[in-house]
């Protein structure tokens, strides 16, 4: 399996995961290794195996543990692009819930009430176009919660298309959440290092005539 590279030197790998493959594991740090040729890959971010985009890898334990820093001190800046059903009612603005994850169902929640295992998701978002009864959205994330994006927005009874796990009526695509953008300073040499991609050409994507950086034309 191809996996393209964004971005390479000898401490971290930018690159593209692809859906269907874990971002964890024997998924992704294995294709990584056999790709770059090297011993280990360190996994220090996720994504959810069916949703795509772009990612950053350490290539050694001192990266991986320098861009969990960075990652806690909130200097990592995540975009993704997704499209949601219906017409989102505000043109932007910020959601902010109490989330559960159930393990055992592999589900997160919206809940009330502070307990046990419950942690504050938040993010912002911007509506960039509505076709066809689905609204195209760009979403900043602030917390990095399991199905954060799409619990919240399914929450709101705009589930994501093709995520039937959240309610969408859609079975015939897949989900349609891409991690678009990863903008981050060097660990090593504190540069600004930002990268972007384009979600795949496929429905309900080919629906808006999207931009390179991911803007509606």
């Amino acid at each position: 399996m191809d996996i393209p590279i964004l971005y390479c030197d000898d401490s971290l790998a930018v690159c593209l995961k692809p859906a269907g493959v874990d971002s964890e594991g024997a998924g992704m740090p294995m294709l990584l290794a056999g790709k770059l040729g090297q011993p280990g890959v360190f996994c220090v971010h996720r994504l959810d195996k069916s949703v795509s985009g772009v990612m950053v890898y350490a290539l050694t334990r001192e990266c991986a543990a320098a861009l969990s820093r960075l990652m806690g001190a909130g200097q990592f800046q995540k975009e993704y692009l997704a499209v949601a059903h219906g017409a989102i009612p505000e043109t932007e603005g910020t959601l902010r819930d109490l989330l559960f994850h159930d393990r055992a169902k592999n589900k997160s929640y919206v809940v009330k009430r502070q307990r046990s295992g419950v942690k504050e998701a938040l993010l912002d978002y911007r509506v960039l176009g509505c076709a066809e009864g689905l609204s195209l959205l760009r979403v900043r994330l602030h917390t990095g919660r399991t199905h954060q994006i799409r619990v919240q927005f399914a929450s709101r009874c705009h589930p994501l298309a093709g995520d039937v796990k959240y309610g969408s009526p859609l079975r015939d695509c897949p989900i349609a959440l891409f991690s678009h953008a990863l903008a981050f300073p060097h660990p090593g040499t504190g540069q600004a290092l930002s990268f972007s991609a384009s979600p795949p050409g496929s429905f309900p994507w080919t629906l808006f005539n999207l931009t390179p950086d991911g803007g509606k034309t």
